[in-house]
Parts: C-alpha cells; sequence; structure tokens
C-alpha cells in the first residue's frame, strides 16, 4: 500500500502539466493509500520472520486483490466520473490484472490525468506487482523466493535467471523498462502525439488493451500504428526468460530453439492466415492490404490477451469471432506478460493426447514426452492436466453464476472467457464495454480478472481446508 501510493505522482505531474484539475484527485488518492499503508506496516515493521510458502500464496493473492482494490480511489474521487464502488473497482481490477475490460465510456472527454492512470495501472501490473516487490522485499528483510513459486505455478523455463532472485527481478524490469520506452518512441515516429504514444506503449507492452480513445487503436486509422501494436504485441507475449537471454548473449538464435516460442509464432501465424482468407473472400474488406493489416493485428491482439480493437471483430462472419475467442484460450507463452492458459501448457497437452495415441498401438512402449531434446517429467504432465480441468470446472462455475444473473449464453461465455484469460473485449453485449451488465454479474467477472492473472491454482488453494490447517 505504502508503495502503490506512489503511483499516484505521475498521473499527479500530467494533472498539472494539462492543467486538468484533477490534481487535489491524486493528492488524496495518495494520503488515503498511504496513511492506511503506514497503519498496517507498523505494528509489524521490527518483524523479520521469513515467509513460509502458505504466506507466500497468501501474499501474492492479497497484493492483486487489496491494491487492485485501492487503485480505485481516483476512479471514485474523480468529479469527471460518475463510478459506483462496484465499477470502479472493476476498472481498477482490470487495469491491474491487466485484463482491459471497461465499463467507461467517453473516454476522449476524460482528463489527460485519469486516462494516463488507466494506462498506468495496465503498465504496473503487466510484469506483475508480485515481481517488483521481489525486488523491494529483501531490502527490508524478507526474502521472495516463496512468493516467486507462489506466482508461477506449472512449468516455467528458469527458475532464476540470475543467482540472486533480486537482480532477476531487476533484469526483468530494466528489459520491461527498455521495451516500453522503444515502443513509445515507434508510436511517436509513427504519426502517435506524445501523449498516446506514451499511453499507448504502457499498455502494449503490458498485454493490457486500455486506451485513451472509445475506438482504441481504430481510432488513429494508421497502417503505421498497427504494424508497431503488432510487433509489440507480440514481443511482449513472449517469455521474458527468452530476452533476458537475447540481452546477456547478443543473440537470438535460442528463440528458434525453443519449442514454446515455436509453437506460439505456429498458433499465431496460422490462425492470421484463415482470418485474412476468411475476411477476403468474404468480401469484409475491399482489397487484400486492409484484409490483411486488419485480420492479422486483430489476431495478435487477441491471442496475445492484449484486446486492442481497429474493427469490430465480434461481427465479422463465420466463425472468426470465436476461433480468435479460442486463440485468446491459449495465450501467450509462460513468463510473459499475456494471459491465457498459456502456449507451453496447451502444447503439453497436445503431446500427451498424442502419446496416449501411441500408447493404444503400443501398449508396453516407453514414450517420454519432450521439449526439444529435454525430457518432461511426468509430474509437471500432471500439473498441467491438473490445471486444465480446474480451469475449465471454475470456467463453467462462473458460467452458470452469469447467465444466473440474466445475461445471454454468448455474452456470458465470452465474458467469462474475457475475464478469465485477461483479453477484454467479448461478443454481443460486451464487445465494447461492462459497464451494462449487472453488479453481481461484474463482481463475478472480478473474481475470474484475479483467478486468470494468478494462474487459478494460486487463488484457489486459499479456499481448501487444508491450507489453514496449522
Amino acid at each position: 500500500m505504502l508503495f502503490s501510493a506512489l503511483s499516484n505522482f505521475l498521473p499527479f505531474a500530467v494533472s498539472l502539466g494539462y492543467g486538468d484539475g484533477m490534481a487535489m484527485v491524486f493528492i488524496n488518492s495518495f494520503l488515503i493509500t498511504f496513511i492506511i499503508g503506514l497503519v498496517l506496516f507498523l505494528p509489524t515493521a521490527r518483524s523479520k520472520t521469513e515467509l513460509s510458502t502458505k504466506d507466500g500464496f497468501l501474499v501474492v493473492t492479497l497484493f492483486w486483490a487489496v491494491l487492485g482494490t485501492a487503485g480505485c480511489l481516483p476512479f471514485l474521487l474523480s468529479t469527471a466520473l460518475e463510478l459506483s464502488i462496484t465499477d470502479a473497482v472493476f476498472e481498477s481490477l482490470s487495469g491491474l490484472t491487466t485484463t482491459g475490460a471497461t465499463v467507461i465510456s467517453g473516454l476522449d472527454s476524460l482528463p489527460e490525468s485519469i486516462l494516463f492512470y488507466r494506462q498506468q495501472l495496465q503498465w504496473l501490473g503487466g510484469m506483475g506487482i508480485i515481481v517488483l516487490a521481489m525486488a523491494l522485499l529483501p531490502m527490508l528483510g524478507i526474502g521472495g523466493m516463496q512468493l516467486y513459486r507462489a506466482e508461477s505455478p506449472g512449468p516455467v523455463k528458469d527458475n532464476k535467471l540470475v543467482p540472486r532472485l533480486t537482480e532477476t527481478a531487476k533484469a526483468l524490469w530494466f528489459i520491461y523498462l527498455t521495451l516500453t520506452i522503444v515502443c513509445a518512441l515507434a508510436y511517436w515516429m509513427a504519426g502517435m502525439d506524445l501523449f498516446d504514444a506514451i499511453s499507448h506503449s504502457f499498455t502494449t507492452v503490458a498485454i493490457g488493451g486500455f486506451s485513451t480513445h472509445d475506438q482504441s487503436m481504430g481510432f488513429f486509422d494508421n497502417s503505421a500504428v498497427e504494424l508497431v501494436a503488432i510487433v509489440f504485441m507480440f514481443i511482449a507475449g513472449i517469455n521474458f526468460a527468452l530476452h533476458f537471454t537475447a540481452w546477456q548473449r547478443r543473440g537470438i538464435k535460442h528463440y528458434l530453439n525453443d519449442p514454446e516460442f515455436l509453437f506460439y509464432s505456429f498458433i499465431l501465424f496460422s490462425v492470421s492466415v484463415v482470418t485474412v482468407l476468411v475476411l477476403y473472400f468474404s468480401a469484409t474488406y475491399s482489397n487484400v492490404f486492409d484484409s490483411a493489416i486488419k485480420g492479422v493485428f486483430q489476431v495478435v491482439s487477441v491471442a496475445t490477451t492484449t484486446g486492442f480493437t481497429t474493427a469490430d471483430f465480434s461481427s465479422w462472419p463465420l466463425f472468426l469471432p470465436y476461433m480468435l475467442l479460442y486463440a485468446a484460450i491459449i495465450g501467450a507463452c509462460a513468463g510473459s506478460t499475456g494471459g491465457g492458459m498459456k502456449a507451453i501448457r496447451i502444447l503439453l497437452i497436445f503431446k500427451q493426447g498424442f502419446r496416449e495415441v501411441q500408447r493404444l498401438i503400443h501398449p508396453k512402449a516407453v514414450i517420454p514426452i519432450k521439449l526439444g531434446r529435454n525430457p518432461v517429467p511426468d509430474r509437471i504432465i500432471e500439473s498441467v492436466w491438473g490445471f486444465f480441468a480446474v480451469y475449465v470446472m471454475a470456467f463453467i462455475a462462473m458460467l452458470l453464476a452469469l447467465l444466473a444473473t440474466g445475461l445471454d449464453i454468448i455474452t456470458a461465455f465470452s465474458a467469462v472467457a474475457a475475464c478469465i484469460n485477461n483479453l477484454g473485449p467479448g461478443l454481443a453485449s460486451v464487445a465494447e464495454t461492462y459497464g451494462y451488465l449487472p453488479n453481481a454479474a461484474k463482481w463475478i467477472l472480478c473474481f475470474a480478472m484475479l483467478l486468470g492473472r494468478l494462474e487459478v491454482f494460486t487463488l484457489l488453494v486459499l479456499f481448501t481446508p487444508m491450507f489453514w490447517k496449522r
């Protein structure tokens, strides 16, 4: 809470620079958050106890839930918005979890500082506030490895990129910040003004999808801007361990040796080809170039779970809207800023399914599952299938809960898919805004956002009786 209070200073500076009258909103938000954080911190200020694994799961969940809730203060205090507590919390959690689902319309007329704050929320959430916390907690005498384990259940490429976890966090943030700066410069050179360039670089690298305009990227109607977005969304969807290795070795050959990267690229390429062909032959767009740029942009945006739009893909012909939604369920790579189930899990599920077919033919054969040349332990395969089973059960439960609030099946299904995969835009009534949903549905979707950002297990483990037993 103490550190998150400081996040009000940049929007405060933007408010002063543009003279939009919102400066006191961020001062008040800072004071409230800082005082609450200080009151909670003082009783345990001298404690140096090492966190247990259980503590790690609880702290990770509370980071997202508490900071996501505290982040709603500027939305509640601002006179430019008339949001209920439900809507303010929804918008804040959507920002911090990089979901990108919004209840706000009329973005073009909002004060610049409020717009900037929304974008900043996603940037801070993009790499995960937990990574930032891992760099800061050791300074307070608290170890961070338990948090790292809780944040990354299931298969990950490298437990530590460098010997010390603090150095790992710093290295990842350096890469993240560098990508953000380069993306902002590229947007500016492509034709955006400086404010929009910086704002959209935050949510592109974070794979968040918030925009400063109601029309999202479609507002600019600029192919160069769309190409820049495609490149950086693709890069942000790759495991940051690979980016770290590229920076360390000054080379990119290792990308082509990584099975998850190849699978991720194959999915994006295949879905893009199908989308462009359907758009062209259905005459949705008048020429090949428009079909290609609009199709590829939307595929990369949705499949990486960014959520930018240049067109209303929910109205595209045939099966395209649903194919894009299923691509979002696959999502980006593990260790990236993207959401979804993660490409590596889907790849392992495919390999396991193929192995079961082979076992029907050769029941006694020993057939290892490999990623590249490395065999994958059966324990990892079991955890992937366990994740998939829990994911499906949670999805169905939340779908039924949304249907109980009176939503139609397409709206309910796409809303759950968009929120649990941290995508943002859905289909039917949630294609543009979630503002028209009943409050009960919004709280269910807030839970879905947290569930997706915390990779399901990290949140659900708190609801098991075993977790609370000593």
